[in-house]
């Protein structure tokens, strides 16, 4: 398959054909695959029953897919010409397509410029089913009906909402399709057909706030780009604020305060960790020859964007002016460009003219100029206190579980039902209590004895939380449900965060053997993964060993990593990917 780019600026127009054709006939590849492409065995996805292949272009994978200059700051149409097997369903991000059934090939066109690492192939036993007017769902046959039910009518009501906001969605249909648990990331913005991991379907509040920031994309990311991977907090920051105005006007300002408390606990979690003089915490981050700019790619490019864009919004006095800016003034006058910060703050200044003569952008302590280069938090946070309803239950609980004397306080945060909490506030209160593991053993039994069996019953993100207290705390009696949690997922992202505790305490062994009975069920980028984290502190010559041969079998190291963010964290430390949980 080759998707070539259509110059824009010469006219020149290329296309080639290469089969889709992941292995021959001994189950192994006929070429070693590039680093953006992922083949899947049947095995590896949730169906089993046919191959899979999927590409990830962010953020400069895309250069050994196809030709083309990998840089944000240049943006061309593309046509592309696929040949599959019978049976094998071909998508790509597309605004055309076509399909010949006779000859088994697609043919693909995107009408809009775009820059190299929005172009995204997906392969595979895959299904739609309408959900709106222009949004249907792919996804495997035994995944369809849940993916349908819980996205039927909400994508429209998202997308409207966006285009209230920010002006017409301008790439004509906006379809999802859900990936096995393979895919490194949790969702990826790819226009015309955003990809998402399909582990986060059992997350109700999770699917919606990811898919969400994927359709904020749209307008940010998307159609006005960050022309360096130096700023990408110009697509990720705008694109989040996007996010939870769009959260706010179709569930209110209450659950929109919870998501971002949520957030932002994350983000001072991972400020405490890094430092507040740590270079990644800037939202101009440099790039030194060689990185990988998904390394940079952290909770400061997301929060503290965000909230940088959150106090744009305030100096103007009003959240529909800005939206009105950010519509006329940023989103009309750039799209299908790629721009720098200094693009957004002369125009932001230009439409506010009042607010140039008070030089809001030298205000001391504030400057813009700070704003985009101090190291540390952001220099001004959000007001949440509309989610005070939502975040005071969870400090009440947190406060309770940790004074004194320990029965009467058991007693009374036993009456507390938490089964009625929603999603997000669950997750705070278990973060919080992470946040202070190892606990007593006393107060662990007792959070046992009142919360295991229920967490157990909950949606996966729940569950991993409580799993990483019990790990934290070396609380043996929960340990059979950490093994059964590990025996059932085969995503980075339910795996990672809980082998980085296991192997930083007395727990190894344990996690040794739990992954050589789940290793033949993990894609092999992985289980490399995991055994660098098993392999931390392990003698030479005692690194855990992984099943050899297969199809899809990839020696190298997984230098796929923008779900680990950090670069050159090692694996075992404190940062795990729950504080993370990434959307591109």
């Amino acid at each position: 398959m080759a998707a070539l780019p259509e110059d824009t600026v010469c006219g020149v127009r290329s296309c080639a054909e290469v089969p889709v054709h992941p292995a021959d006939e001994r189950g192994t590849h006929q070429c070693r695959p590039a680093r953006e492409i992922w083949w899947l065995d049947p095995e590896l996805t949730y169906g089993s029953a046919k191959p899979f292949v999927f590409t990830q272009g962010h953020s400069v994978c895309n250069r050994s897919f196809f030709p083309c200059f990998d840089t944000p700051a240049v943006k061309c149409t593309y046509s592309a010409v696929v040949k599959a097997p019978s049976g094998v369903q071909v998508l790509m991000s597309a605004t055309q397509s076509t399909y010949v059934e006779e000859e088994g090939v697609y043919r693909f066109h995107m009408e809009h410029p775009v820059p190299a690492y929005l172009v995204a192939l997906v392969a595979g036993d895959l299904q739609p089913a309408d959900i709106g007017p222009r949004s249907r769902v792919w996804a495997e046959p035994c995944l369809l009906p849940t993916a349908t039910s819980k996205l039927s009518g909400a994508v429209e009501q998202w997308l409207s909402a966006a285009e209230r906001l920010y002006g017409p969605y301008l790439w004509g249909r906006y379809d999802i399709v859900f990936l096995p648990p393979s895919f490194p990331i949790v969702a990826m913005e790819n226009p015309c057909l955003t990809f998402i991991i399909s582990s986060i379907l059992e997350s109700d509040e999770f699917l919606i706030i990811d898919v969400i920031h994927e359709v904020a994309h749209s307008w940010f990311g998307n159609a006005v780009t960050n022309a360096t991977w130096e700023e990408m907090w110009l697509s990720e920051g705008l694109a989040t604020y996007a996010q939870r105005r769009i959260t706010t006007e179709t569930y209110g300002a209450a659950f929109t305060c919870l998501e971002t408390a949520f957030r932002l606990d994350a983000l001072h979690r991972q400020m405490k960790l890094l430092g507040e003089d740590s270079p990644v915490s800037k939202l101009q981050v440099k790039l030194e020859p060689g990185v990988n700019p998904s390394h940079l790619m952290n909770l400061f490019t997301y929060e503290k964007g965000y909230c940088f864009v959150y106090y744009l919004s305030q100096l103007c006095g009003d959240p529909q002016r800005f939206d009105r800016f950010l519509r006329q003034a940023y989103v009309e006058k750039y799209k299908f460009t790629s721009v720098v910060a200094q693009d957004l703050l002369d125009s932001f200044l230009t439409f506010f003219p009042e607010l140039k003569e008070q030089s809001v952008d030298c205000r001391a302590g504030l400057e813009f100029e700070r704003w985009l280069n101090a190291t540390g938090p952001p220099l001004a946070e959000p007001d949440l206190s509309q989610g005070s309803s939502l975040t005071r239950p969870v400090e009440a609980l947190f406060q309770l579980w940790t004074a004194e004397p320990l029965d009467q306080a058991a007693a009374s945060a036993s009456t507390i039902d938490i089964s009625k909490w929603r999603t997000f506030q669950t997750a705070l209160f278990l973060d919080r209590l992470l946040d202070g593991s190892p606990l007593p053993q006393e107060v662990v039994m007792s959070l046992s004895k009142c919360y295991s069996s229920l967490l157990d019953s909950m949606n996966a993100e729940i569950r991993i939380r409580w799993l990483q207290i019990v790990v934290r705390n070396d609380y043996y009696p929960d340990l059979h449900r950490v093994r059964r949690f590990l025996e059932s997922q085969m995503s980075r992202m339910y795996t990672i965060p809980l082998y980085e505790d296991l192997c930083t305490g007395a727990l190894k062994s344990f996690a040794l053997e739990v992954f050589y009975q789940t290793q033949g069920r993990l894609h092999p980028n992985l289980r490399r993964t995991i055994q660098q984290i098993l392999s931390q502190g392990l003698g030479p010559g005692t690194e855990p060993s992984v099943e050899q041969g297969g199809a899809g079998a990839d020696s190298e190291a997984d230098t796929d990593a923008p779900a680990l963010l950090l670069g050159d964290e090692a694996p075992g430390g404190a940062i795990s990917l729950r504080d993370v949980n990434v959307s591109a």
